[in-house]
């Protein structure tokens, strides 16, 4: 098992489509090969042949697996595909319980996509599963398992009910440890409202961010990073700590422990 060490952009790249795995590696920071969704179930042995005859072409870590989920008719297809290759890091869709990932062993490192809302009740017991390094919500999937028609309210914003599932998924994921990613966003025409929640997932401990085209990737990739202004601030702040005893003042600001991994969290986004 290798930890979570992907982001900030990870593009998501059907597997029935090869001729798009190179680009897609090119231009993300790492690419999520889809054996699920994005492929017809009468495509999905073609997309398994694929993804065994990429193996030898592509970097196999930078190279993320979807499966379908655990209970569905395709997972032990998918798996049995997965030996056949180097791919290692797979992401398991519709996760709903840690019992659900026994199909796997430690020559793995697993993703726990839950977007159920089973998946997202048992999001605490699944974020401490030994393989788990990753956890990721999916909002179009919760919804319609909650009965639902729409994850977001007329402004594009999240329902509340969305709000609550990203919010869990990113606490339970740190509090085992574990990274988080925020779900995909589905407008490809509207950057201001990608650029937007990016910012909103990075300030809130994201450590990526999925997305389904590779002109999603640059406006990730700059949401993720602070800016020179943040990142001067953070790097004062900790040369004026390193002089200083417990809480202090700071630029009229009070400065305690919790403001400072801010601030080193701030320099690591930006190294």
């Amino acid at each position: 098992m290798r930890p979570f060490e992907w982001g900030p952009a990870l593009l998501f790249c059907p597997a029935d489509r090869p001729e798009r795995f190179r680009t897609a590696l090119e231009r993300a920071d790492a690419v999520i090969l889809d054996l699920e969704d994005a492929v017809l179930p009468a495509d999905k042995d073609a997309a398994r042949q694929n993804l065994i005859d990429a193996d030898a072409d592509i970097d196999p870590d930078r190279v993320i697996v979807r499966v379908n989920a655990p209970d569905s008719d395709h997972f032990a297809d998918d798996l049995a595909a997965l030996e056949q290759t180097g791919f290692r890091t797979v992401m398991v869709a519709k996760t709903e319980s840690a019992e659900s990932l026994g199909a796997f062993d430690d020559r793995y490192s697993l993703i726990a996509l839950c977007e159920t809302a089973r998946g997202i009740h048992a999001s605490d017991s699944i974020a401490a599963h030994p393989l788990v390094t990753a956890m990721m919500w999916g909002a179009e999937d919760l919804v319609a398992s909650l009965g639902g028609t729409s994850s977001r309210d007329a402004t594009g914003g999240y329902r509340e009910v969305a709000r609550y599932a990203r919010s869990r998924v990113l606490i339970e994921s740190n509090a085992h440890g574990k990274a988080a990613i925020d779900a995909v966003f589905l407008d490809l025409d509207d950057t201001q409202g990608l650029e937007t929640e990016a910012t909103d997932a990075a300030a809130s401990g994201f450590r990526a961010t999925a997305c389904i085209h590779p002109n999603q990737v640059a406006v990730i990739r700059a949401a993720y990073r602070p800016d020179e202004a943040e990142a001067e601030w953070a790097r004062a702040v900790l040369q004026a700590a390193a002089q200083e005893r417990g809480v202090f003042r700071f630029r009229g600001r009070m400065i305690d422990e919790p403001v400072l991994r801010h601030a080193r969290s701030i320099i690591a986004h930006r190294s």
